[in-house]
């Protein structure tokens, strides 16, 4: 089926862009627009901008540029018709659809139809908890023991697998889902030799489905409840398409909300540690599922907060084997706490002992950095043996040089000489000698930025200043589908190629188009349009770049029809390469603060208060390029000229343009040389 126009129309005007991107990122507010790092690509500074009014974004340091539905197609690498179904669902929006052709079903996105089953599966295993017998008298009971809520257990989707070797794999069948697609979900496994014949992954277990951070489930935890030396206590998905457990946090879906507005991330091992906390009204909170954190884990965490406080039970054997792991928190620029719980009791169990007012009160009173929890623990191992001393001193000072922060790194290493009762300086040349090694070490080991899956086209784009006057400004970014095109993959943003070298023509003639698209139709005086003023100064110029050729062509045949060109006609445009640009144009780097406004009463003027200036400037700018560019073709020729009769009459020529250059500049205010 596919969604009806009319439909996809009502969903675009629903979906708010800050809204959407603030479901997977913490966007700060900064002017008129927002920031925030980039979720395609790892960065500490942001570079990632969000503008409410136009509805786009824009990465600075990626080249990743859209709207709303291109944006939940990058982040969740799905293709357009299930962005458009999560944004109708987030809006509420019912969904219209039309019959697919053959040809359009054969070509059906595989993610989506994977998607499809799991959510299936999921429903499917929460009818068996609440109303199967076994459900009920295993499952149910399970839950209720470790005192979980009817509204926990549906905050989190819980479930019961039946203890019969093809009970869902049945009841899949039945309904019309293919034994392929159960197999690539991880759902069914075929006997040995079999392609026929084959059982389910999960039997007899309670099921704790994993969500992406949009809320889709994307597969599953499962605990067996019975005594079996032969059988796992906790089975998972395996790997697929759109499950790498590397990249997922069990909970993120249900604590980013809370993590986001307390600006801080409890993190746990088990899924059961999660639900208690947020049963006892600790939300903020998410599991690494019992895997070594991993780097992809940390920066899901960084895009909604820095800090970060991990909660150990008391497994002091565990705890030194996950320290060095940990540098890798505080590579990432993350603030980390350490929380220890007794002997013997983890989150889930020491919450439901003591209730949620203690509990939380422990995690204020036993908090601690991790350097000094680090050093602590180093410290009880090494006694007074001065090799291990020295190794735990170098140890620590690996971690602190691990902190990008300079000022960080200094208040650890005077707490550190002040812990270890040794000289801060030396701490500091230890770790200075760490770091020239790291600096000198980069460019031969810096990894190449791992690109994800997805069809998305990359290649330098078009070179944009940051205004319409700042002509030595390049970027080159970029830039992949657009959520216009139904059929477009996910987009898999690439490092920036290196700068094309571009003429000042090129530049001249970007600023020149760049003004008609973003300003075209607005009003210099009563009835006079930008684009009138413009094209009834540049008349019979044709332009070089083929793209900006193009599109003043379509201003000018617009024009003819009296219809002048609205931004929004490119932002949607069908090229993808236009729909970049004009974003990109849209888009401003950088802006001055509100702070130095009001302290420093500095005023500075909007291009649209100085619209008139900036496109007569433009036009000057853009004749005096073309003129320079006649003046290089004269000196040309008369390199060349076979007589001197030949030679005068280029260089007069020559004279006659440099005299039009000479007054271009002159009105323009520019220095001649």
């Amino acid at each position: 089926m596919r969604i009806n126009p009319e439909t996809v129309e009502r969903i675009k005007h629903a979906a708010d862009i800050v809204e959407v991107v603030g479901d997977f990122v913490s966007l700060k507010k900064k002017g008129a627009n927002y920031s925030a790092c980039c979720p395609f690509h790892n960065e500490k500074t942001p570079s990632f901008n969000v503008n409410p009014v136009r509805q786009i974004y824009k990465c600075f340091g990626c080249g990743a540029a859209g709207d709303s539905i291109k944006f939940v197609m990058d982040i969740d690498g799905i293709g357009y018709g299930e962005a458009l179904r999560y944004l109708a669902g987030k809006y509420n929006i019912e969904i219209e659809e039309e019959e697919l052709t053959d040809e359009e079903t054969i070509r059906q996105n595989a993610r989506e139809s994977l998607y499809i089953i799991l959510n299936f599966a999921k429903n499917y295993y929460q009818h068996q908890l609440h109303d199967s017998e076994e459900g009920q008298a295993i499952g149910l009971s399970y839950f209720r023991e470790r005192g979980f809520t009817n509204e926990i257990r549906r905050k989190f989707e819980l479930g019961y697998s039946l203890d019969v070797w093809d009970a869902f794999t049945k009841e899949a069948l039945e309904k019309g889902y293919s034994a392929e697609i159960l197999e690539k979900a991880g759902l069914l496994i075929h006997k040995e030799g079999s392609q026929s014949a084959g059982y389910d992954r999960f039997r007899g277990r309670v099921i704790f489905p994993i969500h992406n951070i949009a809320g889709k489930t994307i597969a599953f935890g499962a605990r067996i409840l019975k005594s079996d030396k032969n059988q796992p206590k906790y089975l998972n998905s395996p790997e697929t398409e759109v499950y790498h457990k590397s990249e997922v946090l069990y909970g993120i879906y249900q604590a980013k909300n809370a993590i986001r507005q307390l600006e801080h991330c409890y993190l746990v091992e088990g899924y059961t540690d999660v639900i208690s906390l947020h049963q006892a009204g600790i939300e903020n909170v998410v599991a690494s599922s019992g895997t070594s954190l991993t780097v992809e884990q940390i920066r899901l965490i960084g895009r909604f907060t820095p800090n970060v406080t991990i909660l150990y039970d008391g497994d002091m054997a565990g705890i030194k084997a996950a320290l060095r792991g940990l540098d890798l928190v505080l590579e990432e620029g993350l603030n980390v706490n350490v929380v220890l719980f007794p002997d013997n009791e983890d989150p889930d169990s020491y919450v439901r002992r003591v209730g949620a007012e203690a509990f939380k009160a422990h995690l204020k009173k036993a908090s601690k950095d991790f350097i000094t929890f680090k050093t602590e623990i180093l410290l009880q191992d090494a006694g007074n043996d001065p090799f291990r001393l020295a190794a735990v001193i170098q140890e620590v000072v690996n971690s602190i040089v691990k902190i990008p922060d300079a000022i960080k790194r200094q208040v650890f290493f005077h707490r550190t000489s002040e812990m270890m009762r040794v000289d801060e300086q030396m701490l500091i040349t230890e770790g200075n000698k760490l770091l020239r090694k790291q600096q000198t070490a980069k460019p031969a080991e810096r990894p190449a930025r791992q690109n994800n899956a997805g069809s998305g086209f990359s290649g330098p784009g078009t070179g944009v200043p940051d205004g319409p006057n700042d002509l030595d400004a390049i970027f080159s970014d970029g830039f992949g589908p657009f959520a216009g095109e139904p059929d477009a993959g996910a987009f898999s943003p690439e490092p920036p190629a290196e700068p094309i070298q571009r003429s000042k023509l090129h530049y001249q003639e970007e600023a020149f188009v760049r003004l008609l698209v973003v300003h075209g139709a607005r009003e210099l005086e009563p009835t006079i349009t930008v684009c009138q003023y413009v094209l009834g100064q540049i008349e019979g110029i044709e332009l070089r770049d083929p793209v900006y050729n193009h599109l003043l062509t379509l201003f000018r045949e617009n024009y003819n029809r009296n219809q002048v060109l609205p931004t929004d006609y490119f932002l949607n445009h069908h090229e993808a390469d236009i729909r970049s640009m004009t974003i990109e144009w849209l888009t401003q780097k950088h802006e001055l603060s509100e702070l130095w406004k009001e302290k420093y009463e500095i005023y500075v003027p909007f291009e649209t208060d100085v619209l008139d200036r900036t496109a007569f400037n433009n036009i000057l700018r853009l004749k005096k390029a073309f003129i320079e560019e006649k003046m290089k073709v004269c000196l040309q020729q008369a390199a060349t000229a076979q007589t001197e009769e030949e030679q005068h009459a280029i260089m007069t020529e020559f004279m006659f343009y440099k005299g039009i250059s000479m007054a271009a500049a002159k009105e323009l205010g520019s220095v001649i040389g």
